[in-house]
């Protein structure tokens, strides 16, 4: 299964060749490496010309930003969200425009529910599982290490008319947050995990998905409340597969009932008419 997001106006993935994306933001045209890119077919070389912004590996490790032309920072909507665009020193732009799909899927699920929904979302990033969440109706705890990343959350919050909104912000380590709800006997409706390959907390804390990934969502199964709405898992990590996933949610949810799903996660080629695969998701839902 391939979940597809394909409803964006303000972003496209115009084309993709030789391990790297020729993407639109609103008006600003870039070039970014992308190692799933592995054809070589360029369909219009002319379009690749137009980009402002173009970022290149490093044979010894990282890259750079080899031209570029474009803002220092602008604005992006989806649907009735807004996102700060800021192009990084590491290729990225703050902003994951795949994960579309999963914010459409678990808001109808907050807004269809009827009732009040509180959602726990960990290596939170800048928000945009946040965002819609907030926007659906439910009420957030925003959870990530980075400090100035946070700080991004908080003004895509604002840029979308939720400063206002019963969001959270935690800047912490997602396990030892975890931890502490735990004793403290909080509960969460629904739960969104999307944890990095490899990473370090504030404390120094080092993360390893594939060694770290099964306490943390059973620790996380412990968190949902008596009558929870759904559970979401992403990842970028090459080596984890999506059926892995759904195993891993299957067997610490498997009191829960409900619906178990998983699929690669992507964006429509707007060039070629196929969809270019950008990271894997699982996903629990309560089918009441």
């Amino acid at each position: 299964m391939i979940f597809t997001a394909d409803k964006w106006k303000d972003y496209e993935l115009i084309d993709c060749s030789d391990g790297q994306r020729l993407e639109r933001w609103g008006d600003v045209v870039m070039i970014r490496p992308d190692p799933q890119v592995i054809w070589q077919n360029k369909q219009d070389s002319a379009l690749w010309k137009r980009a402002e912004g173009v970022y290149k590996r490093s044979p010894s490790g990282g890259g750079s930003w080899i031209k570029n032309e474009m803002p220092e920072q602008w604005n992006v909507s989806y649907s009735d969200l807004r996102f700060l665009i800021h192009p990084m020193s590491f290729k990225h732009t703050g902003l994951f425009p795949e994960q579309a799909v999963n914010w459409d899927w678990f808001s109808s699920l907050i807004r269809k529910a009827g009732r009040p929904v509180s959602v726990l979302n960990l290596f939170a990033y800048t928000g945009g599982a946040t965002v819609a969440a907030a926007k659906a109706g439910a009420e957030v705890v925003h959870v990530d290490a980075a400090k100035g990343i946070v700080a991004q959350a908080k003004q895509n919050a604002a840029l979308s008319g939720l400063s206002d909104a019963r969001i959270r912000y935690i800047v912490d380590d997602c396990k030892k947050f975890v931890l502490r709800e735990i004793r403290r006997g909080n509960r969460y409706d629904g739960i969104i995990m999307d944890p990095p390959s490899y990473g370090r907390g504030p404390g120094g804390e080092t993360w390893k998905l594939e060694e770290c990934i099964d306490e943390l969502v059973g620790l996380c199964a412990g968190l949902l409340s008596e009558h929870p709405l759904f559970f979401l898992l992403n990842s970028y990590t090459t080596g984890l597969s999506a059926s892995a996933m759904e195993c891993l949610l299957r067997l610490h949810l498997a009191d829960k009932g409900g619906v178990f799903e998983c699929g690669e996660v992507g964006l429509p080629v707007s060039a070629k008419k196929i969809v270019l695969p950008c990271g894997s998701a699982a996903r629990w839902y309560s089918e009441h």
